[in-house]
C-alpha cells in the first residue's frame, strides 16, 4: 500500500524514492511483522487463554512430557496469520499478482487449519475436521493458486519445472503443473504440521526456508542476478522478497511466545498456512525442488510418519519408536531442548545446501 501511495510522489519528495527498493521495503515488512506480533502478542495469547479454557488437545500416545503442556492455549497461528497480512499490505505492490497468490494459499490454508482448530477446542469433534476433508478444502483453495499461476506467469515457465545443478533445464509439465503445484503447496503445509510437536521445533526451520527464499524471489526478479545466476527470470516475482520478510518477522515475533517453555502453540492455524506459504513461493519463483532441500528437516519429519506407517501395516513392526521422528528420539531419552536445537541445526546445514544449487549449476 505504501509503495502504491508514495512511489507516485517520489518525483516531488525524492525521500519517498526509498520505497521503489524491494530491501528497504523487505526490511520494513520484517520489522512491521515483529511490532505486530510484540503489540498484539501479549492480548492474543489471553484471549485465546479465556475463549479454551485450559482445552488444549493432547495425543494420548504422547510421552509423558507433553501432560504438562495441558492447558496452554492453541490456535497462534492467528498471530502469524495477523502479522503477515498487516505487513504484506502494508508494504508490498499490490498490483503484483503473485503477492495475492501466496497471501490466497496462506490464508486459505490458515482458515482450514483454525476450522481444525475451532472443532478440536470446542470439543465439536475431538479430532477436527475430517481428514479427507480436510484435504479436499486445501486442493480446493491450491487448485485456484496453481491455475492463477499459470495464468500470470509468462511461457516458457507457466508450465515450466527448473531442475536445479542443470543450466538451462526446464521441464515442460504442460498441465500436469497444476497436480504438480498442488502436490508441492499441499505436502509442504502438511509436513510443517507434522514437524509442529515440540516448543519452537516448526517455527525456526520455517523462519530460515522464508529466508532464504526471500533471497532466492529477489534474484529470480531481478534480470541482472538470474542471468549472472542462470536462473530462470520471472518478471515481479522479486515482490514475493516483501511477503518472505513479512513471514520472517512474523515467525521472530511468535517464536518469542513459543520458545521453551512455550506460552502458545500455533496449532493448524498457523502450522497449514506458513506451509503453505512456502509451497506456494517455490512453486512461483520456479524452485519446488529446491524447496525439498532446504525444508529437508520437514521432508525427513513426514518421511519419518509414512514409513512408520507403511512398516506397521505391511509387517506389523514400528520402525521408530515413535512417529514422527522428533517423538522417536523423545522415546530415546532425549532432552526436548536438546531435540529442538540439534534439528534447528539440521534445518541450517540443508538450507545451505539448498542456497548452494544457485551457484553450483
Amino acid at each position: 500500500m505504501l509503495y502504491n501511495l508514495l512511489v507516485p510522489l517520489a518525483d516531488e519528495y525524492i525521500v519517498f524514492n526509498l520505497f521503489r527498493y524491494l530491501t528497504f521495503r523487505t526490511g520494513g515488512a520484517i520489522m512491521t511483522a515483529l511490532l505486530v506480533s510484540f503489540l498484539f502478542g501479549p492480548t492474543i495469547i489471553s484471549w485465546l487463554k479465556t475463549a479454551q479454557n485450559g482445552n488444549t488437545p493432547v495425543r494420548e500416545d504422547v510421552p509423558e512430557g507433553h501432560l504438562k503442556k495441558i492447558g496452554t492455549p492453541t490456535m497462534g497461528g492467528f498471530l502469524i496469520l495477523l502479522a503477515i497480512s498487516v505487513s504484506t499490505l502494508l508494504w508490498a505492490d499490490l498490483r503484483n499478482g503473485y503477492v495475492w497468490v501466496v497471501l490466497l494459499v496462506t490464508m486459505g490454508f490458515g482458515a482450514v487449519g483454525f476450522a481444525d482448530d475451532y472443532l478440536k477446542l470446542t470439543g465439536h469433534r475431538w479430532k477436527g475436521l475430517p481428514g479427507r476433508l480436510k484435504l479436499l478444502f486445501e486442493v480446493l483453495i491450491a487448485l485456484v493458486a496453481a491455475y492463477w499461476v499459470m495464468m500470470i506467469t509468462p511461457a516458457p515457465l507457466a508450465d515450466g519445472l527448473a531442475i536445479p545443478f542443470f543450466k538451462n533445464v526446464l521441464l515442460n509439465l504442460g498441465w500436469f503443473f497444476i497436480p504438480f503445484a498442488i502436490f508441492v503447496m499441499v505436502g509442504a503445509s502438511n509436513a510443517v504440521n507434522l514437524t509442529d510437536g515440540l516448543d519452537g521445533l516448526a517455527i525456526v526451520p520455517v523462519m530460515i526456508a522464508a529466508a532464504c527464499f526471500g533471497f532466492i524471489a529477489y534474484l529470480v526478479g531481478n534480470s541482472v542476478y538470474s542471468g549472472y545466476l542462470q536462473l530462470n527470470y520471472v518478471l515481479g516475482v522479486g515482490e514475493l522478497a516483501v511477503f518472505c520478510g513479512a513471514l520472517v518477522g512474523a515467525s521472530l515475533g511468535f517464536l518469542w511466545y513459543n520458545a521453551p517453555p512455550a506460552m502458545v502453540f500455533m496449532g493448524d492455524t498457523g502450522s497449514l498456512s506458513v506451509g503453505g506459504a512456502l509451497g506456494a513461493i517455490s512453486v512461483v519463483t520456479k524452485h519446488e525442488v529446491v524447496l525439498a532441500i532446504i525444508g529437508g528437516l520437514f521432508v525427513l519429519e513426514t518421511a519419518s510418519v509414512i514409513v512408520q506407517v507403511a512398516s506397521f501395516k505391511l509387517t506389523g513392526k514400528r520402525v521408530f519408536a515413535m512417529a514422527p521422528l522428533h517423538h522417536h528420539f523423545e522415546k530415546k531419552g532425549w532432552a526436548e531442548s536438546t531435540i529442538v536445537i540439534r534439528f534447528w541445526v539440521i534445518a541450517s546445514i540443508l538450507a545451505l545446501i539448498g542456497m548452494s544449487t544457485l551457484k553450483l549449476r
